[in-house]
């Protein structure tokens, strides 16, 4: 195996690692967040849920604003790093701002958070905010945090601690406040959740305390290189606000036309996320990895692990598309119970613009470890006037399935450019045969089936149905020989995990190579 070769199975170690790690994160995540909802759904109003969703929408984009585009930045430039003493300069200057943004930001919403709910009309939203505000700051400091790990391929933080043990605290703290009383209340909510987060915070610093001095040894910093950071940050900057409102803006604006709908829209928003699960643990940890790459010149490197890492991370995001565009009220009766049946509509539409994104791949990591961070901006841009645009136009008059329209299409536009820029410029793109090919035999039979029949299944079959999906297009890969040398080296990488060979998998392997599609 020649020295690119190695290399390419390293970064699909890395990326494999980190990728499972995250996803089996993200799922209890999901999981989790899944049972406080109901928690606080089956304990408040319907119309506190609403404020509660509102405002925590609210939260996360003003917590991607307090970032400061420094995560991306962080992550990217410590692989891209030559030294330690730039490293520290980076890393110092990170932790510091992490401290002032956070304390600012959440400040200001604590000060603004009653302003904002009279201009609403509405008491409860005043009082969320004040609450989120301390979730706002300790997020924005523990995410900067898990972003200088992240540089170190190191994604504990951000899967332990994040995605893990914050949802578990949430839980675990609605539980202490609804056990005694048996009727929780409000306020008991929102301190849960600012509880939750404060503890996390706490945890990562104790973290970094104790396995940053064995990343990055103390010793004397570069003075220029933060500055440097910071001018790279910029456009991240800019993307990351961009970003995070095209995320969230439907869901804002949705609320101030209707608030009494945020609540139904942002239980089909969770679910269709799903599907974006796998492609987003995979573009967290792909960055610093392509970043070496980059480092090195060898972007045939990077265009084979994308599409390797893409068209794998189908094999998540297929199933749950099919089952949950063409059994929409199933699905969310599955998940929710019977009184989110109703609402079918934004759910298709938000799954069909989810899976798009996955198809894609990563391209918006990919562009930053590049250095593409203008040409991120500028697509950040496009799919925020899209997201806002057509929120401001189609909300008024049809409510969620308008925002659900501005949403798919918002994040559509975002990955299109991304994937159609990188194929311009540097030739990564995931449209390779073996890419496309088993996603085809596979989605498209089953699709015209299901939309055919509309099957009536019982609950019990929707989990069945989605893992047979799952395996089926693990099939048509063999069967239809698409597998390439990034496959063969993704093996590789999977063996170095479970450690021990795959003989089987490997002769099919193979002889699906020896005669497939490059």
């Amino acid at each position: 195996m020649d020295d690119s070769s190695t290399r390419v199975r390293d970064g699909l170690t890395s990326v494999t690692r980190g990728t499972l790690f995250l996803l089996v994160a993200t799922l209890l995540f999901v999981g989790l967040s899944f049972v406080s909802r109901v928690i606080i759904v089956r304990n408040i109003s319907t119309a506190e849920w609403d404020d509660f969703s509102w405002g925590l929408t609210l939260a996360g984009f003003l917590s991607a604003f307090g970032t400061l585009g420094l995560p991306s930045a962080i992550a990217r430039s410590i692989p891209y790093a030559t030294t330690d003493d730039e490293r520290r300069s980076m890393v110092r200057g990170t932790l510091a701002a992490a401290a002032v943004a956070g304390t600012l930001v959440a400040v200001a919403l604590w000060l603004l958070g009653p302003f904002i709910g009279a201009r609403l009309n509405d008491s409860d939203i005043g009082l969320g905010l004040q609450f989120f505000s301390v979730a706002v700051g300790t997020s924005i400091a523990a995410t900067l945090i898990a972003a200088i790990f992240q540089g170190y391929e190191d994604v504990t933080p951000n899967a332990l601690f994040l995605q893990i043990l914050n949802p578990l605290f949430f839980v675990v703290f609605l539980g202490a406040a609804f056990l005694p009383t048996h009727a929780l209340t409000f306020v008991e909510a929102l301190a849960a959740y600012s509880g939750s987060c404060a503890l996390t915070l706490f945890l990562v610093i104790l973290y970094g305390l104790r396995r940053l001095p064995q990343r990055l040894p103390p010793g004397p910093g570069q003075p220029g290189a933060f500055p440097k950071l910071l001018r790279f940050a910029v456009p991240l900057f800019i993307a990351g606000i961009l970003g995070s409102l095209t995320g969230t803006g439907d869901t804002i604006i949705l609320g101030l036309f209707h608030l009494r709908a945020v609540g139904n829209y942002t239980a089909s928003l969770t679910l269709a996320r799903l599907l974006q699960v796998g492609i987003g643990a995979a573009a967290y940890i792909f960055l610093p990895v392509s970043t070496k790459f980059f480092r090195l010149g060898e972007t045939s490197s990077v265009a084979m692990t994308y599409t390797t890492v893409t068209k794998w991370m189908l094999l998540f995001s297929l199933p749950l598309f099919l089952v949950f565009f063409f059994l929409p009220s199933s699905s969310l009766g599955f998940v929710y119970g019977a009184r989110y049946t109703s609402v079918v509509a934004p759910l298709e539409i938000i799954v069909l613009g989810a899976f798009l994104t996955t198809v894609l791949g990563p391209g918006s990591a990919t562009q930053v470890a590049f250095g593409q961070t203008r040409l991120v901006a500028y697509n950040s841009l496009a799919a925020a006037s899209a997201d806002v645009g057509l929120s401001l136009w189609l909300v008024p008059p049809y409510g969620a399935v308008g925002a659900a329209v501005a949403w798919a299409s918002a994040n559509v536009i975002a990955s299109g450019l991304a994937v159609l820029e990188l194929a311009i410029l540097t030739g990564v793109h995931p449209f390779r045969a073996h890419a496309l090919i088993p996603l085809l035999v596979t989605g498209v039979p089953i699709g015209v089936v299901l939309g055919l029949f509309h099957p009536v299944l019982p609950f019990w079959a929707l989990p069945v149905l989605t893992v047979g999906i799952a395996v089926a297009f693990v099939l048509v890969v063999f069967a239809t020989r698409s597998v390439d040398r990034g496959d063969e080296l993704f093996l590789y990488a999977v063996e170095g995990l479970v450690g021990r060979k795959l003989p089987f998998v490997r002769r099919l392997g193979r002889n699906a190579l020896r005669r497939g599609p490059s």
